[in-house]
């Protein structure tokens, strides 16, 4: 099954996104500065650097899911607390 252009392989799966640049439209007479700061929102959104930093060191899925339970009754003692 072949992916459609524009979409995401499914996880697992060893195909590559393509790369794509990122394009700041700059107006006529606007600032640097401004132009710097809209590239640097857009290429947070992006999460480069989270995935980067993700994939730096290998979490096995049974501690991934540990640490996921205990944010899941993290959570809900949040609620219950906001019930009282």
């Amino acid at each position: 099954m072949g992916n459609r252009a524009g979409s995401i392989p499914a996880l697992g799966t060893r195909e590559r996104r393509c790369n794509r640049m990122i394009i700041v439209q700059v107006k006529e007479g606007e600032n640097i500065e401004r132009a710097i700061k809209k590239f640097k929102r857009k290429f947070d959104k992006t999460g480069v650097v989270k995935e980067l930093r993700r994939r730096q060191q290998f979490d096995k899925p049974s501690e991934l899911k540990r640490i996921k339970m205990a944010h899941a009754k993290y959570v809900q003692s949040l609620h219950a607390h906001d019930d009282m």
